[in-house]
């Protein structure tokens, strides 16, 4: 644990850890790394040989073999969180700032450009998604029209542009993913909730809003689906029952069903939740993803 990241935001408790792990199908893992302060939300390099995940409200990048972390420059962004996604041809890495923006760096670093709009209203961007063809981006943005909080589905340009709205509900909604062929938006929402916090998995088409369907029906808090670049796999993470929202510090599972919902398999079972896969992490080979746990040792 010799190398030090720059302190922001939570922090590990006492004899706790954050251990950047691989898994495959089968449940096989592989921990990769191993952190003394936060680290969260690995994004897989499109070539394969990288993982990008965020510390401090900095960029990270390390090999997928392991080593030594290395610093992406941002330029003046600093205060980054962990919604974060890659362009398709892995030039780009897409950002969420806690100044409530979007910007789009180069990943091997450089000048910051901003994509998201002012708005007369409050209008905080958190980045989810991005399209197969690089050239529109998903987002949640937490509202207050008329003094009341909203969290909704938008999209917008990735080199900038008009923002259009996908969903018009006074529940919360989060995650917001593209399907490999582009047709879908993978969300969790609270659409069909009985009370306070429980989140299901849901789809939307990305186009016009159109289409809804709840994909998962238990009684446990769902957050975060994941599509396989194949298409073929769904992950998500899974809360125990009453859980409200996505905190850290829980015994989480990460569950593994078909795009199209049906029963599920429980890929693995670990102490963590926010950080752990806030982002799609695949790997480019459908076989293989990355997350972050933070287990605490006896």
């Amino acid at each position: 644990m010799s190398f030090k990241f720059p302190r922001r935001g939570r922090s590990l408790g006492q004899d706790q850890s954050a251990e950047l792990t691989i898994i495959d199908l089968d449940g096989n893992q592989q921990v990769i790394f191993t952190a003394d302060e936060v680290i969260e939300a690995p994004n897989w390099t499109p070539d394969g040989n990288w993982l990008v995940f965020n510390a401090g409200g900095k960029l990270f990048r390390i090999a997928v073999t392991g080593g030594q972390p290395e610093l992406i420059d941002t330029g003046d962004l600093a205060d980054l969180n962990n919604d974060h996604v890659l362009s398709p041809d892995g030039s780009t890495a897409y950002v969420s700032s806690d100044d409530g923006h979007l910007y789009a760096v180069p990943l091997v670093g450089g000048t910051p450009r901003r994509v998201s709009n002012e708005h007369a209203t409050p209008h905080h961007y958190y980045l989810h998604g991005i399209s197969p063809d690089g050239e529109t981006l998903s987002y949640v943005a937490v509202e207050s029209p008329a003094g009341e909080r909203m969290v909704n589905i938008f999209t917008i340009p990735a080199v900038g542009g008009p923002d259009e709205r996908i969903t018009n509900v006074k529940v919360p909604n989060d995650g917001p993913e593209y399907s490999p062929d582009g047709v879908w938006l993978y969300f969790n929402s609270e659409l069909a909730a009985s009370q306070p916090g429980h989140a299901q998995i849901f789809r939307i088409k990305s186009d016009d809003g159109s289409g809804l369907e709840q994909l998962t029906f238990d009684s446990r808090v769902n957050w975060f689906p994941h599509i396989s670049p194949d298409g073929q796999h769904l992950v998500y993470l899974s809360y125990p029952e009453g859980t409200v929202g996505h905190p850290p510090d829980k015994d989480v599972e990460l569950r593994l069903m078909a795009p199209d919902g049906g029963d599920h398999s429980v890929l693995a079972r670990f102490f963590g939740g926010q950080g752990t896969i806030n982002v799609n992490s695949w790997a480019p080979d459908s076989q293989r993803l990355a997350f972050v746990s933070y287990p605490i040792s006896s």
